[in-house]
């Protein structure tokens, strides 16, 4: 598969390749371009010409071309889903809805750009501006690098591409080297739907060549990265020199407190959805259990019982409900994360085992909230420790201790208690008798602390991805 550049696919300008590997089998799914820093230079300084051109489309018109997009993606929704199963590992029913989303994002963005009026501050409202009325408006930045992750990558391509381009800007889309195939597809099928050639980009290639000269590219002006907290701060440094906007969401190790009065069958229930979806990987998915000590034992069995029916096998297959992980060796590193809990304290009820880069749900109890894993340990795979508490300040003090505060949730009957644990806990989303992985693209998604900086989501991003202009009628009146 190409690179889609200046509205042509294309190879890297030395030829070079990278293999995408399945990693349930361990194939080759297809090869992509290992672009230069050359070839990126290039893409820049195509965005950059192509961005006017784009931004005198009128909004109407740009919302128009997303839906031919979304025809295309509605004619090919069954091999998107298959080559995103193949190239990441994901249960082909989850890569199917994950395709889902494309229209619910699209539209949503596209009603929104279509309704980001100007605004007027009238003459009068402020003493000694009697006679002047002031008008704000909403501009592109101009070039916006979007760097998406593998666990969602089209889920985040929704979430940057489609404000990017109905904002007025152009975007040169980053994806992760381990599953790049389908967002070559897509930002391809946004050129074969009538995007101005050179406002819709895709630069494939190591993260260390594309990622780094994309962000030091003085002609940037936005990058707006979902990613590690590590590639976040390395990311800002570099947008640092520049000036360069930056929109990073981040790490997380999402705390799923279970109060003594909680639902447990609820509860329980969640975590399947809550920490298994996609292996295990997602950025706010519950990764720390803190379950109340006169509730621990039934949670836990309960708990055991769930994840104990469910269905790990190939990705391909209908009936798989779990998957592998994206590589096998991001299987050894949780393996590895596994075993560091169990030295710390912890002690292995279901699971934990490897196979290549299939991990076994695994749950682990008895983990002390001094260990690693109870911190700022974040094991993206479907790992289940838990911690006991014995008071509600206690849960607290062990959920906020993390250098993280991507989400949470709390589990109560009280509402005073769950409004009270919403209030105190320090995270960007609290999500009441429900996992915390919850993500609508309505709202505005993101972290306090290492988990990020800004917000993204149809309410919040446009803020993230426009300059608001001042026009100042003076003494018009």
């Amino acid at each position: 598969m190409k690179m889609f550049i200046n509205g042509k696919a294309v190879d890297s300008s030395d030829g070079a390749s990278i293999d995408v590997i399945n990693p349930a089998t361990g194939g080759v799914v297809d090869t992509v371009p290992a672009a230069t820093a050359e070839d990126v230079a290039e893409a820049v300084k195509f965005a950059r010409a192509a961005q006017p051109a784009w931004n005198a489309v009128p909004v109407w018109k740009r919302a128009e071309i997303m839906m031919a997009f979304l025809n295309l993606v509605e004619r090919d929704k069954e091999k998107l889903a298959r080559t995103l199963s193949d190239e990441t590992g994901k249960p082909i029913t989850e890569a199917r809805a994950e395709i889902g989303n494309i229209p619910i994002a699209f539209k949503a963005f596209s009603e929104r750009a279509k309704h980001l009026y100007d605004e007027v501050i009238t003459a009068g409202c402020e003493q000694g501006q009697d006679t002047t009325v002031l008008i704000t408006r909403r501009e592109p930045l101009g070039v916006v690098a979007a760097v998406i992750p593998f666990n969602f990558p089209c889920d985040l391509f929704d979430q940057k591409v489609a404000p990017a381009l109905l904002a007025g800007n152009s975007v040169i889309v980053k994806p992760s080297t381990d599953n790049p195939l389908t967002l070559c597809m897509l930002t391809a099928l946004l050129g074969e739907a009538g995007v101005t050639p050179g406002a819709a980009q895709i630069v494939t290639g190591r993260g260390s060549v594309v990622g780094h000269e994309l962000c030091a590219n003085p002609d940037l002006d936005l990058v707006t990265l979902t990613g590690s907290t590590e590639v976040g701060i390395e990311t800002a440094e570099v947008c640092a020199k520049t000036l360069t906007h930056t929109a990073l969401e981040l790490g997380g190790n999402d705390a799923f407190i279970v109060m003594a009065d909680a639902d447990v069958e609820l509860a329980a229930s969640e975590v399947i959805w809550g920490r298994m979806y996609n292996t295990g990987q997602v950025c706010c998915a519950s990764k720390r259990f803190l379950v109340h000590e006169d509730v621990a034992e039934e949670f836990t069995k309960k708990v055991v019982e769930k994840i104990g029916t469910l269905k790990q096998g190939m990705p391909s297959e209908d009936e798989t409900q779990i998957g592998c992980l994206i590589s096998e060796k991001a299987a050894k590193t949780v393996e590895e994360q596994i075993q560091l809990t169990v030295q710390q304290g912890g002690k292995i009820v279901l699971g934990g085992g490897r196979d290549g880069a299939f991990i076994e749900p695994t749950v682990i109890v008895d983990v002390p909230k001094t260990a690693d894993v109870a911190i700022d340990m974040e094991i993206f795979g479907p790992v289940v420790p838990i911690i006991t508490f014995a008071t509600a300040e206690e849960a607290i003090e062990i959920a906020n201790a993390s250098m993280f505060g991507l989400s949470s949730c709390i589990f109560s009957a009280d509402q005073k208690t769950c409004a009270k644990f919403a209030c105190e806990l320090e995270a960007g989303g609290v999500v009441i008798n429900g996992a915390s992985f919850y993500r609508s693209f309505e709202q505005p998604f993101g972290g306090y602390k290492y988990s990020g900086i800004g917000t993204e989501g149809v309410m919040s991003t446009f803020d993230e991805m426009t300059h608001t202009k001042s026009i100042v009628l003076k003494n018009i009146l």
